[in-house]
C-alpha cells in the first residue's frame, strides 16, 4: 500500500486529522502499478498506457511546469490525453505546461467546457476580484490574487479538442476508460471509471471537505446531482477512488461509505430546506434553522473547512426560489449608503454604530457586529476610526470561521476598512 492510502485509511477509519489532507506538494506518488497522483492544486492523476500517458486535470497554470516535471521524472512516454474533470482554473490553467511538453496532446472535456472558458474571458475583472478576496485569507493564495494573474484562465489553456456530452470512452493503452458527465460543483463535470481495475477519478465531486456546493460569490451549485453522481459511483463498487484535492481512497467499503454519507449530507439538507420553503418559511428563518448535524460535519471527509452547509442553504433556495429572500423591504431595497446615514443619525452618529459593534463583536455577537459594522461604514465612507472599528469587528468575525470562503470574505472586509483607516 502506499503512503498516501496508508494515510488516508488511518484517517478515515480512526475518525481524526492529525495529518493535512489537503496538500501541494507537486510530488508525484505512485498509488497502483501504472497508477500515480501529483498533488497539486488540483491534482494530476497520471495513467500509464504504455506507449502513453494520460492525466485527468492539469492543475493550475502557476503549478502546471511543475506537474509535468514530475510526470516526467515518472515515465518517459508521453501524455496523450489530458482529461478535464471540469473547466476550473485549477483543472484546466496548467494546460499550456502541457501542451508544450507533449504537443500532439489532446485535450477531453464535457461540451459546456469551452461555454464556461468563454465566460471567464468575458468576466475576467471579476473573476480575479472574487478569487483574489476568496483566497485572500490563504498564506500565498494559491496564486489566484489580482497581483499574481493578469488572466483568471490563460488565454493559452488548451481548448477541448474532444467533446464529451453524457457519456463517452476513451483508450488508454489496454485501458478502456468509462467518461460520466453529471452536474455537481459545474455544469461540465465528468467523473472516470475503468471497470477491470474498479478505479474512479471523481474529479471535485470529493474534495475532504463539505461539498462546494454553495459558494456564495460563483455560479449556481447542483447539490441533489451532486448526491445522485456520488450514488452513481458508489453503485459500480470501486476499490480505488482518486480525487482532484485530498487523498486517494482505497477499500470497496471505506469508499462506498465515503461517497454515500456525503451523498446523505447533500440530500438530507437539500430535503430540510426545500420541506420549509414548501411550508412557506422565508430565507432568513431557513438559514437560521437547516443544520448538518456536528457529528456528520467532524467526518474527515466532511469538515466545512471550504464550503459549508449555511452557503449551500442559500444555493438550494436560489435554485428553486430566486434571488429574492421574501423581504419586502429587500426586493427593491434603499441604498446601503441611505440606510446606514439614517440609522446613524437615529442612533446617535456613525461612531455610536461602530462602538455599539464592537462591543457586541467582544460579547461574541458576530453576526449582529457585522451588520451595525457595515452600517457604520456606509454611514461614514470616509471616517478613519469607525473603519478601524470596523475592521476589528471583521478580524473578529474571520477568526471564529472555520470555512475558507468565509474567512476570505471577512479578511476582505478588514483589509476595506484598514485602507480607509490607514
Amino acid at each position: 500500500m502506499s503512503d498516501l492510502l496508508a494515510l488516508s485509511s488511518r484517517i478515515i477509519d480512526s475518525g481524526v486529522v492529525d495529518e493535512p489532507v489537503n496538500r501541494i506538494t507537486n510530488e508525484l506518488s505512485e498509488i497502483a502499478d501504472g497508477l500515480a497522483i501529483v498533488e497539486s492544486f488540483s491534482h494530476s492523476v497520471v495513467l500509464d498506457g504504455g506507449d502513453e500517458l494520460a492525466v485527468f486535470d492539469t492543475s493550475h497554470a502557476r503549478f502546471g511546469p511543475q506537474v509535468v516535471e514530475a510526470i516526467r521524472g515518472w515515465r518517459s512516454s508521453p501524455v496523450s490525453t489530458a482529461v478535464y474533470t471540469h473547466g476550473h482554473a485549477d483543472h484546466v490553467g496548467g494546460s499550456s505546461a502541457f501542451a508544450a511538453a507533449y504537443p500532439e496532446m489532446d485535450a477531453v472535456g464535457h461540451r459546456n467546457v469551452d461555454r464556461r472558458l468563454d465566460r471567464y474571458a468575458d468576466t475576467n475583472e471579476w473573476n480575479l476580484r472574487i478569487n483574489a478576496r476568496q483566497f485572500g485569507g490563504v498564506r500565498g493564495d494559491f496564486g489566484m490574487g489580482r497581483e499574481a494573474q493578469q488572466e483568471y484562465v490563460p488565454s493559452a489553456t488548451l481548448r477541448p479538442t474532444r467533446v464529451v456530452d453524457e457519456h463517452d470512452t476513451i483508450t488508454v493503452g489496454d485501458h478502456v476508460v468509462e467518461l460520466h458527465h453529471a452536474r455537481g460543483e459545474t455544469d461540465d463535470h465528468l467523473w472516470g471509471w475503468i471497470p477491470d481495475r474498479k478505479w474512479v477519478f471523481t474529479g471535485d465531486f470529493v474534495i475532504w471537505n463539505f461539498p462546494n456546493a454553495g459558494n456564495p460569490q460563483k455560479v449556481q451549485r447542483w447539490p441533489i446531482e451532486w448526491a445522485a453522481a456520488l450514488r452513481d459511483m458508489a453503485a459500480h463498487e470501486p476499490e480505488l477512488l482518486l480525487p482532484a484535492h485530498g487523498l486517494p481512497i482505497e477499500g470497496r467499503e471505506r469508499i462506498a461509505r465515503v461517497l454515500l454519507e456525503t451523498a446523505d449530507a447533500l440530500d438530507e439538507l437539500v430535503a430540510a430546506v426545500v420541506g420549509m420553503m414548501n411550508a412557506g418559511a422565508t430565507l432568513d428563518e431557513i438559514v437560521h434553522s437547516v443544520r448538518v448535524p456536528d457529528d456528520v460535519l467532524a467526518r474527515p471527509f466532511l469538515r466545512p473547512l471550504y464550503d459549508e452547509p449555511e452557503f449551500v442553504v442559500r444555493n438550494v433556495w436560489r435554485q428553486f426560489g430566486g434571488w429574492w429572500d421574501g423581504a419586502p423591504s429587500r426586493l427593491k431595497p434603499a441604498p446601503d449608503a441611505a440606510l446606514g446615514a439614517e440609522l446613524a443619525e437615529l442612533a446617535g452618529g456613525a461612531a455610536v454604530l461602530a462602538e455599539r459593534a464592537a462591543a457586541l463583536s467582544e460579547a461574541g455577537d458576530h453576526r449582529v457586529a457585522c451588520h451595525l459594522a457595515d452600517l457604520a461604514g456606509w454611514a461614514a465612507p470616509d471616517d478613519a476610526g469607525v473603519h478601524r472599528r470596523r475592521a476589528e469587528v471583521y478580524r473578529a468575525r474571520r477568526a471564529e470561521e472555520t470555512s475558507l470562503m468565509a474567512k476570505g470574505i471577512f479578511a476582505g472586509a478588514a483589509r476595506e476598512s484598514d485602507a480607509v483607516a490607514g
